[in-house]
């Protein structure tokens, strides 16, 4: 086999230079693991700027009905597949707004398929199927910001009119094209090259931000409630209930709950009977006229 590229040079494969972690104790190991982690969240911090230009772009394309596409492999991969699949019990979200496609298929989110990453061309099937079009959003995340399958996946999406974006822990080269660069600066990891740690946290950081204020700017949150929500289960039912007498104090729990049955399950239209005294069905209309704001509705 050819040698593969010589990947030294990209700071989250470099070394720190620190006492080896095999030499420590058992609390000093976690301890350094620890104090490692807490620039994850630095890294995250630096790039702000970055993460709210991409949401102002994003949220409104959201809003008009295109998606976010998330392309990644390994942990990466499987941290784009984590926030998708936590976005509609949390925001009611459509399962089909926020999509997580990962190298090797959902078969990689248990047993990891390394091998598929070096294929320039291996995203371009599921964005295929998928439909990417130029109403979508494609983030592609590398921690290393070198990953074939990721970076042909991106400009792949860049040909079909997708928005495009990388979310990266290192930089990336300047043949490297996207709309948008989050640069995540993690640096050297505490076991050499190992990118679930730090690398990890600081994705997972970034992109609960992303997904949270972009469906704050849609309307799925009011004040810091979720009160886009149904009562699909008995936590949910509870949550339900707790956040209409909390928005409506003059509520006890049971006539909440008559409440939020007579809206059938849904809080936000619950809300706007019991704060505004309109009935289910007008209060339906003006949730639909302001886009579903609950803010614009209530003031």
């Amino acid at each position: 086999m050819p040698l593969p590229p010589n990947r030294g040079h990209v700071s989250t494969e470099q070394r720190q230079a620190s006492t080896p972690i095999d030499a420590c104790t058992t609390i000093d190991g976690v301890h350094r693991i620890l104090d490692d982690q807490e620039d994850a969240v630095l890294a995250v911090r630096h790039a702000s700027d970055a993460i709210a230009t991409f949401i102002d772009a994003l949220a409104p394309r959201l809003a008009d009905g295109g998606r976010l596409v998330y392309l990644g492999a390994g942990t990466s991969g499987r941290l784009g597949v984590l926030d998708a699949s936590e976005c509609p019990p949390t925001f009611n979200a459509d399962p089909n707004t926020i999509i997580g496609v990962i190298a090797g298929g959902d078969a990689a989110l248990r047993r990891s398929s390394e091998a598929r990453e070096d294929d320039p061309a291996g995203a371009h099937e599921a964005l295929a199927d998928l439909d990417v079009g130029d109403r979508d959003t494609v983030m592609g995340i590398a921690a290393g910001g070198t990953t074939p399958w990721v970076l042909g996946g991106v400009a792949e999406a860049g040909r079909r009119g997708a928005m495009t974006a990388l979310l990266t822990c290192a930089a990336v080269p300047d043949s490297v094209e996207a709309d948008h660069h989050i640069l995540l600066d993690t640096g050297a990891e505490v076991l050499t090259g190992s990118t679930r740690l730090k690398a990890g946290t600081a994705t997972k950081i970034a992109l609960n931000t992303i997904t949270t204020s972009a469906f704050v700017q849609l309307g799925k949150v009011h004040e810091n409630l979720m009160v886009d929500l149904r009562a699909t289960n008995a936590k949910l039912h509870d949550r339900c209930l707790r956040i209409l007498c909390a928005l409506c104090p003059e509520l006890d729990r049971a006539t909440a709950d008559q409440v939020l049955q007579e809206a059938d399950g849904d809080l936000k239209t619950a809300i706007v009977v019991a704060r505004l005294g309109l009935d289910r069905e007008v209060a339906g209309r003006r949730l639909d006229a302001a886009h579903g704001d609950l803010r614009r509705v209530l003031d």
